[in-house]
């Protein structure tokens, strides 16, 4: 996570989910969860696959590297096929190119690794934007847009080479396109909107957000969740622009509630994502989103839903909600309802599994819950969260230990704007020191990751200040937590390594020890 966006260094609270915080840990969590979601997930480009029937899967490495050569050889002829019946006006000419655009779409689709370079170097995109051209049958159409499907999900410079074609793919989403053209064309435009910020731009100064809203607004499965998930890709940032554009898009709220309500799991889960980035990345549409149906489908969603793939997006957007501010807080979790006593329960279930971005969004939502209300604090502190969260604390993955870190040490402080400075919740403090968690920030300290660092500085520091009889400094030391500070003194991040001269110096001066 870049550290332009980390937390405050100030020592008043370890997380505060207001203010211009908890927009950076929103917008850093959306990149960071897009990336994920790539690597792990749903990837952020699709290939658009055939089968391959029943032919032979062989091991050799010998006989692959012969399959894929003879692709290529056979890509290369399909491009030359393709270039001779574009240019062919005789009988039977629109056969001839549907035939020929048909044998290479073949070609890119019945490979793990399909032959785009070989296509691409034999000319192939300029052939299949003109076969895009308007008044075209619709057959054409499709073949020629899902060859441009699976180009775009190929390499980097593999999907740029389908921007001569974005005009026209943008095109083919209106009205008068027939639904599987539409949703074709949005397929490959998903694809180059999931490869990076610069080909995003130019699809949101192009015009693609409104006809893929308008695609969104139907009561059609299929091509509402090919829309859906382009427009996850189009809006996921870092500029907030484009969801800014989609929430103002008249229909948008109601398709998403409506489908939030009422769609399968798998179009619900394409709309959750839309939902994290919207949440994520636009103050508008945070603002309409809170006062919506929305907050309490999304619970809903996740008390009812076993699908891994659903509860990420649905817990990844009510904690970005959750983060706007306490208000929103006490508006979707209500101590002692069933609706809270069923989400924590949900989210105490997600702590437990074995899929590491599952806790980690868990973790996420709990440390914004308990950035909340003294009740909200004391939902968590009194749960089965607690001993998971310690737990986790020390044994789980590194980005997961760093979230369970801000649940953790916001149950500590509660923000006192008359002072200037948290205040400290002793109780909870002394309570978590006992039970081992000292060790675990320490841990945080030595990390390389500057953010970790500072939450384990944070935590540190409310020891240090605020154990009874004086015991803070002792207890930190017991832990190596001198030697872990030291190591700061001299580091290259001004924040901590003035954060560890000055705590060294407070509190582990000349003096120190001498009235033992």
């Amino acid at each position: 996570m870049a550290d332009s966006s980390l937390p405050s260094p100030r020592r008043d609270s370890i997380k505060s989910s207001v203010g211009n915080v908890a927009a950076h840990r929103r917008r850093q969590h959306a990149v960071s969860v897009g990336k994920e979601r790539r690597d792990l997930l749903v990837r952020a480009k699709r290939f658009c696959r055939i089968g391959i029937g029943d032919d032979t899967v062989v091991d050799s490495e010998m006989i692959m590297d012969e399959e894929l050569s003879m692709l290529e050889v056979q890509t290369c002829s399909a491009v030359d096929e393709l270039k001779s019946a574009v240019a062919y006006q005789g009988k039977g000419a629109m056969q001839r190119r549907i035939h020929a655009l048909r044998e290479l779409r073949r070609l890119l689709s019945r490979s793990e690794y399909p032959p785009v370079e070989a296509a691409l170097k034999a000319g192939a995109v300029s052939l299949l934007v003109q076969c895009l051209s308007f008044g075209s049958p619709d057959e054409q159409l499709l073949e020629a847009a899902w060859c441009l499907t699976n180009i775009g999900a190929g390499k980097p410079e593999e999907t740029k080479s389908l921007l001569p074609a974005l005009p026209l793919l943008i095109a083919h989403l209106g009205e008068k396109s027939s639904l599987l053209v539409a949703e074709q064309c949005a397929w490959a435009l998903g694809n180059v909107a999931g490869e990076e910020k610069e080909l995003r731009n130019i699809l949101l100064s192009q015009g693609a957000v409104l006809p893929l809203a308008r695609m969104l607004l139907p009561n059609k499965g299929s091509s509402v969740k090919t829309a859906a998930w382009a427009l996850s890709n189009l809006i996921k940032g870092p500029d907030s622009r484009a969801a800014t554009e989609l929430i103002r898009i008249d229909g948008v709220l109601d398709a998403i509630i409506r489908h939030l309500r009422k769609a399968d799991d798998e179009l619900a889960t394409e709309v959750a994502w839309v939902v994290v980035y919207l949440s994520a990345l636009s103050d508008v549409a945070i603002s309409i989103l809170v006062k919506s149906d929305v907050l309490q489908l999304l619970v809903e969603r996740l008390s009812t839903s076993n699908s891994l793939q659903l509860l990420i997006p649905v817990l990844r957007s009510l904690g970005n909600l959750v983060a706007v501010d306490s208000r929103t807080i006490s508006a979707i979790l209500i101590p002692g309802s069933e609706t809270t006593g069923s989400v924590l329960e949900v989210l105490i279930k997600c702590l437990k599994t074995e899929h590491r971005v599952l806790k980690k969004e868990a973790s996420w939502m709990l440390s914004n819950i308990a950035a909340g209300s003294m009740e909200h604090k004391q939902l968590i502190y009194t749960s089965d969260a607690m001993p998971l969260l310690i737990r986790l604390l020390s044994w789980a993955p590194f980005d997961v230990r760093k979230e369970v870190a801000y649940v953790l040490g916001n149950l500590c402080v509660v923000p006192d704007e008359s002072e200037g400075k948290a205040k400290l919740l002793v109780e909870n403090l002394v309570s978590l020191v006992g039970r081992g968690c000292l060790q675990g920030f320490i841990d945080l300290v030595r990390s390389a990751d500057t953010e970790a660092a500072r939450l384990g500085f944070q935590f540190i520091e409310m020891v240090l200040r605020g154990m009874p009889n004086g015991e803070g400094p002792r207890l930190v030391e017991q832990e190596d937590g001198i030697e872990a500070m030291e190591r700061f003194q001299f580091h290259e991040n001004e924040d901590l390594r003035n954060m560890a001269n000055c705590l060294i110096d407070k509190y582990f001066g000349e003096d120190y020890g001498l009235g033992e």
